[in-house]
């Protein structure tokens, strides 16, 4: 097989592929076998049909686009890498010549992955991020902890009001028609919490037990379902339960219920310690998403708008995921936010095309560094990994293989030694400093969000397991 690559402008190129006469004969060989067993032939049964019989009936050129389908995407894996190309979006192919006994020719139009041309990324300043805890943030931990451990206590002679629970019956209509969805027996709601349509919660605050009352709310124009968007609708309430959280008192006892500790004040010393380790995490996240940022700044690359497109799915169905573990859907978020789709993949937009650049910068760093992820580094990422959802290495390892993820995971060691290279190789400083010369080079950077890089999405998950972890005792 001969491939040759071209580029013809910025991202974009065209591969060149021929290949072999005898390739394309056993290319029509596997495609008559697929065909032939459902071809109608009178006086063979199906699959027993000789293939000279075949090829005179419905002539060869009848098998020509199944043994396309067979040959092509091997023989273009094949050229892609034979050429050293990364591509980034499906190819848009052009067959030149498909025959029985010739070469198969075709061309590939092909987006690939940039080049970057590193600024500055050795000795970059970033701001110093303090790591002691203060009174009003232990305080302020102490008191999400009083909330989460709150008792809901049946409230009988007082209305509803923010922040009560109230167990509802409510019955929706559109012109007096119900819709589906909108009805609901002894529902559970958090008054305040803004899980329902804009304005419901608010006028059921007030109203006490026992009673009645027809909310009048209207659908947001943007709402996931098309035939009551911005429509008005009438729910029927009927209040059974008022419950109203009652915070437990700051004492020994509530140090005991929450903790291994036998007085407040033990408990109080060990969770300065824990937020102090907590905030130590998030100020290492802090420069690592500072820095990131700044050295992706300082670079040249034109991203792909495909590479864009691709991320934002990414961080769509992660989103997703993430609202499944909490009892939700996208569909349901959507509803309840007034969104839709297009909306969130462009709040999404900006994020997606900074991860990218930020992840094509750091991964030429790398190789400009020479960094590379040894089997040992591996190896403990995928011990670490066996413990974590408590299998054996070799069964994650096979997850992986499986899904196709084992390269990714190269990836991501390879980001994170990347980064830990660059906090080597940065400056700290007080964080006036730093921001004093952040707007004098302000008007020369381009515009971004937060939160870009894998480190940073390590990071908020290890500071959400540190707060399950202080939670749970």
């Amino acid at each position: 097989m001969k491939a040759t690559w071209e580029k013809i402008e910025k991202n974009l190129g065209v591969l060149e592929v021929e290949v072999e006469a005898d390739r394309v004969a056993a290319a029509l060989d596997k495609a008559f076998q697929k065909v032939a067993k459902r071809a109608n032939v009178p006086g063979f049964r199906k699959g027993k049909v000789p293939r000279p019989i075949f090829e005179a009936r419905f002539g060869v050129e009848s098998l020509y686009q199944d043994a396309i389908d067979i040959l092509l995407p091997e023989v273009y894996s094949e050229a892609v890498d034979q050429t050293d190309i990364f591509p980034v979006d499906r190819p848009e192919v052009d067959v030149e010549q498909f025959a029985k006994g010739q070469p198969f020719k075709f061309k590939a139009k092909i987006t690939v992955k940039p080049e970057v041309k590193l600024g500055e990324y050795k000795g970059v300043e970033v701001p110093a991020v303090t790591v002691e805890v203060s009174e009003e943030e232990l305080n302020s931990e102490l008191e999400r902890l009083q909330q989460r451990h709150a008792e809901l206590v049946v409230v009988d002679e007082e209305p509803a009001q923010n922040g009560d629970t109230v167990v509802i019956d409510f019955d929706g209509s559109v012109d007096g028609v119900p819709f589906e969805g909108g009805q609901a027996e002894r529902y559970s709601l958090e008054l305040g919490s803004n899980t329902f349509i804009p304005g419901f919660e608010e006028q059921v605050v007030g109203l006490a037990t026992g009673d009645f009352k027809d909310v009048t709310v209207t659908f947001p124009d943007t709402y996931h379902a098309e035939e009551l968007a911005g429509k008005e609708a009438v729910f029927k309430v009927k209040v059974h339960e008022i419950k109203r959280k009652q915070l437990p008192e700051l004492d020994d006892e509530f140090a005991k219920d929450v903790s291994e500790f036998d007085t407040l004040a033990e408990f109080k010393e060990d969770l300065k310690k824990q937020l102090s380790s907590r905030k130590e995490q998030e100020a290492k996240a802090t420069r690592e998403g500072a820095l990131v940022d700044k050295i992706g700044e300082n670079a040249e690359v034109e991203i792909p708008e495909a590479m864009i497109n691709g991320e934002v799915d990414n961080m769509v169905r992660d989103f997703d995921n993430r609202l499944r573990s909490q009892g939700m859907n996208l569909d349901m978020f959507l509803g309840f936010s007034g969104q839709t789709v297009d909306d969130l993949r462009g709040q999404m937009q900006g994020d997606a095309e900074k991860r990218v650049r930020n992840n094509l910068v750091l991964e030429a760093i790398a190789k400009a560094e020479k960094i590379e992820v040894t089997q040992d580094e591996i190896n403990k990422e995928l011990n670490d990994m066996a413990e974590a959802y408590k299998r054996t290495p070799e069964e994650i390892r096979n997850i992986l293989a499986a899904n196709g993820s084992l390269g990714s995971l190269n990836e991501e060691v390879l980001i994170r030694k990347t980064i830990e290279f660059l906090l080597e190789n940065s400056k700290e400083v007080p964080a006036e400093q730093a921001e004093a010369k952040t707007k004098e080079a302000k008007p020369a950077a381009k515009k971004t969000t937060k939160k870009s890089t894998k480190a940073e999405s390590k990071a908020d998950a290890d500071k959400t397991e540190a707060e399950e972890a202080q939670d749970e005792e």
